[in-house]
Formats: C-alpha cells, structure tokens, sequence
C-alpha cells in the first residue's frame, strides 16, 4: 500500500515546480515513458539496486514500483503533486508497499531516513550551478558510507537545444568530489515518448565514501 507521505508545500522545489507539476495535469510528458528505464532494469536484474531505495525525481512512480516489486523497501519523492498521486494510485493498483511523498530534492536531510541506493532519471540536468552543489550536499547526507547513487542525465553529446540542458562528464565529476567516489560515466540513452531513440545520456555511477 502506498504511504500518504508527507505533502508541504513549503518543500516544493522552486520556481519550475508549477510547470512541471502542469505537464502531468495536461497530459504525459515526454520523460514519463509508463516503465522503467531500461538503464535501470539491468541495474536490477544485476544487484546493484539494493537495500532501501531512494527515487529523487521519481514522477510516477516507475522505478520505485520497480524496486519494491523486487521486495526492496522503496521511497519516491518528486516536487510535482500531480506525479505522486499518480504514483500512489499505480502503487495501490498494483498491489505494492512503496511511500511517496511531494518533497524538495534539495532538502533531502529532513526525510530523516538513509538510503543504500539512490536514483535519479532526469532529475540532475534541471538544476542550475547553485543547485547542483546543494543537490550533491542533500544527497550526501541521505546515502550510508558504501551506498550507491545512480543517475540517467541528459549528454552533452545530444545535438540540439531542445529539452533539458546537456551535461559533460567533466560537470558530473566537479560536482561529486568531497565524499564521493564517481565508479563510472558510462553512453546510454534516456527512453523519452518523443523519440523511438530515445536521448543520448550519460549513465554515471557513484559510491558514498
């Protein structure tokens, strides 16, 4: 059964809450592709996720679900409401114990819980330099000494300029030094409904030091 949570508006990450939250309102965004990542599906099936799973940026639920149909303890939280009661509805439908709660990814010390693993599809690359120092900060203080975090993020290798904007690996490995261990960046794509191809991306893996 999917837990209520806790539901503070004063947690709600900053001024793109409102635009995101509308995309589930008005229709499916392009990032909510209705299964998980297949990144993350090999990341399952071979033992990486384990332990209590966190889902920073989880929309509606489907990593989360993911991991707890595997018997893992999972929790999902996302700045959109409309996501997470959606998720909670996939969860009840589903017959799943997951918890969701609409919370601020940048103020993840007041979940007050710790996590073996974290992952992030997409989350990353909406941030802003002064976010991403805090988002590194709030997710250390949230991953036990050992734990792992994983994150789908949008490459500097897409062309274009539509979307989010691109990451280098060289971005990636700035901003998780202190504490942090980066294990690998690896070519992946982020599976999107815009595209049969999905987006280049970076799959980059940490460990909790």
């Amino acid at each position: 059964m999917a837990d209520e949570g806790h539901i503070d508006p004063d947690r709600i990450r900053g001024p793109g809450t409102q635009d995101f939250d509308a995309s589930y309102e008005t229709g499916t965004p392009p990032w909510d592709i209705g299964r998980p990542q297949s990144a993350f599906v090999a990341l399952l099936d071979s033992g990486e996720i384990r332990g209590g799973v966190l889902d920073v940026g989880c929309g509606t639920g489907e990593h989360v679900l993911m991991a707890a149909a595997k018997g893992l303890e999972a929790t999902g939280v996302d700045a959109a409401p409309t996501a997470i009661r959606l998720a909670r509805e996939k969860a009840a439908l589903r017959s799943l114990d997951a918890r969701f709660s609409v919370w601020d990814a940048l103020d993840l010390p007041a979940l007050g819980n710790q996590f073996d693993t974290v992952l992030d599809c997409g989350l990353f690359h909406v941030f802003d330099d002064d976010e991403r120092g805090r988002f590194a900060a709030s997710l250390s203080s949230v991953v036990v000494p050992g734990g792992r975090y994983f994150m789908l993020c949008f490459s500097d290798k897409q062309p274009g300029d539509w979307g989010p904007r691109r990451v280098s690996q060289e971005e990636l490995c700035d901003c998780f030094t202190g504490g942090w261990r980066v294990d690998s960046i690896r070519d992946t794509v982020i599976e999107i409904t815009l595209s049969p191809d999905g987006a280049q991306a970076w799959l980059a893996e940490f460990t909790r030091l």
